[in-house]
């Protein structure tokens, strides 16, 4: 299934000698795997408005997961029981974050081996984006992490923490998470970072294409979403998800474990989630042009986000109905919208800055889809409409993302 949407989704996976030795793997980032007409996936690395310069919600995320890798175990429980030669746990993404939670792994993986007295195993990283985004710039950014690794490995004369860090290597690997990735039994370890609340495609009745806009004047869902598009939205997300734990199973040891991470919803109402003011905010945005004659209406009712946010019931029903893991740990935690206020006060100090600030980092995901559909000219007011729009929220209420975090083990 090939995807021509914007750089948000990414698999990441570590392997080794394909029929062998088995592979450990991940998945992160945060670019859709789809298959709707869209643009395709940014590719430029540069810039203010780039993925790389404004990833920092989901360098929060890491940090939040960064006691799961610790505390739950999750690496270390794949390690002490199939001790394999080879192994993966990684994520990646077009930007710094797929450096920090390499790091994590890594270091993660040596304690272990540290504490148990054992050899460390050579850790392999399988970076899964689509076709066309852009990989060069992490291999590049592998490059210059390796070079220091070297240096302090030569200061510590390849001893001490240094001499004691896990071999590892990197490798990208092109293509959809909505797809079959690996040989079977191949991965140890999948992780996934604002992945897998983008759909594989829109409803069919929700497409661009379709004779009847079923979503008139909206983009995502709001509460003048007929009750049959919500209907809609949750069965594609469904299907998706369980489509995704179906192939990854196919691609686990026995014995193997996921983590993944993605946007959801904290509230039962799926007319009230967290993403419902996200994109609502922005779909007021578009209605502002259409007022002004900026954007024809037939654009604004034809377009339609290819994105859910489940709830944690929604996701604890799906890995149920699977039958192909127990979940070892669940947990919804809130993340502020601007992803530089780090406070956990109930109000925003500048409201301006961080409507930019949100403004700024929704674009670097967003912009490809748009531009494609609407027309890359409005793009530069568009996003400054939402940053007003998010700004008057703030000033109301001080919002907040949810994030769903679940670890899986393999039942198989």
């Amino acid at each position: 299934m090939s995807a021509n949407v914007p750089a948000a989704g990414r698999l990441c996976a570590v392997s080794h000698d394909a029929a062998a030795r088995p592979a450990a793997a991940g998945l992160c980032g945060s670019c859709p795997h789809c298959s709707a007409p869209q643009p395709a996936p940014q590719t430029s690395s540069k810039g203010k408005m780039s993925w790389c310069c404004n990833t920092r919600v989901q360098e929060k995320a890491m940090v939040e997961i960064r006691p799961m890798l610790e505390k739950v175990n999750v690496v270390t429980d794949v390690y002490a029981a199939l001790c394999p030669r080879t192994m993966v746990v990684a994520g990646c993404s077009s930007g710094p974050n797929a450096l920090r939670f390499v790091s994590d792994v890594i270091r993660v993986t040596g304690d272990c081996c540290r504490r148990s007295r054992r050899d460390p195993p050579e850790l392999q990283f399988f970076l899964n984006d689509m076709p066309g985004n852009d990989f060069n710039s992490l291999f590049r950014s592998f490059a210059q992490r390796s070079k220091m690794a070297m240096a302090v490995a030569r200061n510590h004369g390849g001893g001490g923490a240094a001499g004691s860090r896990p071999p590892h290597y990197v490798v990208g690997l092109p293509g959809s998470f909505y797809t079959r990735l690996f040989p079977g039994r191949t991965v140890h370890f999948f992780h996934s970072s604002y992945s897998l609340m983008w759909l594989s495609q829109l409803p069919t009745e929700l497409q661009v294409n379709s004779k009847i806009h079923l979503n008139e004047g909206n983009i995502y869902i709001t509460t003048t979403t007929p009750p049959s598009v919500v209907r809609m939205y949750q069965e594609q997300f469904r299907k998706d998800f369980l489509l995704f734990l179906k192939l990854r199973s196919k691609e686990l040891v026995s014995g193997g474990q996921m983590l993944l991470t993605f946007l959801g919803r904290k509230m039962n109402s799926v007319f009230h989630g967290d993403l419902n003011n996200v994109y609502g905010l922005l779909g007021q945005a578009v209605q502002s042009l259409v007022v002004e004659g900026m954007v024809e209406k037939e654009r604004l009712d034809s377009f339609n986000l290819p994105i859910y946010g489940p709830s944690v019931a929604e996701v604890t029903a799906s890995v149920k109905q699977s039958e192909l893991y127990d979940i070892s740990h669940i947990q919804l935690f809130e993340s502020n919208w601007d992803p530089y206020d780090d406070s956990e006060s109930d109000f925003v100090c500048d409201t301006i800055q961080s409507g930019i600030n949100v403004a700024k980092c929704l674009r670097a995901v967003m912009e490809p889809l748009f531009a494609r559909h609407f027309g890359e000219h409005i793009l530069d007011e568009l996003f400054e409409r939402y940053a007003s729009n998010v700004a008057k929220q703030l000033e109301r209420e001080k919002t907040k993302y949810s994030v769903i975090v679940v670890s899986l083990k393999s039942k198989r």
